[in-house]
């Protein structure tokens, strides 16, 4: 296993969030709408979601200039972005390198709607639990932000099996935290979330799962 990377929680830290306004009599039942990835979830109030999930140009540059260098994607590296929403990183990434092989993949019919960027991205409407159908080691990089957990243990175990499976490379990005003030900002404000583990459970998990990828944890501190 790898150790972390420290890719995101930068941006992740530049949005600003009322922890307590969404820890509410209402929250059971927002969750049960979230979980349906739908409009309100990505485009409704900050309650429910996203917000309004929106493109901001160059919001998402960085990052993907960040994956480019660090994992020496040559011409025609092929890439898959497992939950990728609507799109707004592989957007930025194949901006910056359209001699790249993009595929990008949600559970959400709503958020590949109106996802960005068809004409160079292939989408295509995918839970993240379920085989895929590319064979071994297809892919130069397998990334998934924000995705993973939002699956029950056992899914997790699927999916972490078949990144290991269809990539090269990999990078995963999953909500974590360090202390309790952490844990309760997170179970504050996670909408989706199925597997709440600190840092130590995670490693574990992916010890288990023999997934030997790289991976970020970020804190809501």
């Amino acid at each position: 296993m790898k150790n972390p990377k420290k890719f995101i929680q930068k941006i992740h830290n530049s949005s600003y969030r009322n922890y307590l306004n969404r820890m509410n009599l209402k929250k059971p039942s927002i969750m049960s709408e979230a979980k349906k990835y739908s409009k309100k979830y990505w485009d409704g109030s900050r309650s429910e979601g996203y917000g309004g999930y929106k493109y901001i140009p160059g919001y998402w540059k960085g990052l993907a200039r960040k994956f480019i260098n660090f994992y020496k994607l040559k011409k025609n590296a092929k890439i898959l972005d497992v939950g990728c929403g609507k799109g707004f990183l592989l957007y930025e990434i194949i901006k910056l390198r359209p001699d790249l092989n993009v595929t990008g993949v949600d559970i959400s019919y709503y958020a590949l709607k109106h996802a960005i960027g068809k004409e160079k991205i292939k989408y295509k409407l995918h839970k993240a639990q379920k085989n895929f159908k590319y064979k071994n080691k297809y892919f130069d990089l397998v990334i998934s932000i924000g995705t993973l957990h939002n699956l029950e243990i056992f899914d997790l175990k699927k999916s972490l099996n078949e990144i290991s499976r269809i990539s090269k490379n990999s990078y995963i990005m999953v909500e974590s935290y360090k202390n309790n003030l952490e844990l309760f900002n997170l179970q504050c404000w996670a909408l989706t979330c199925e597997s709440f583990f600190s840092q130590n459970e995670w490693k574990w998990i992916f010890k288990e799962f023999k997934y030997n990828g790289d991976y970020e944890f970020i804190f809501f501190k």
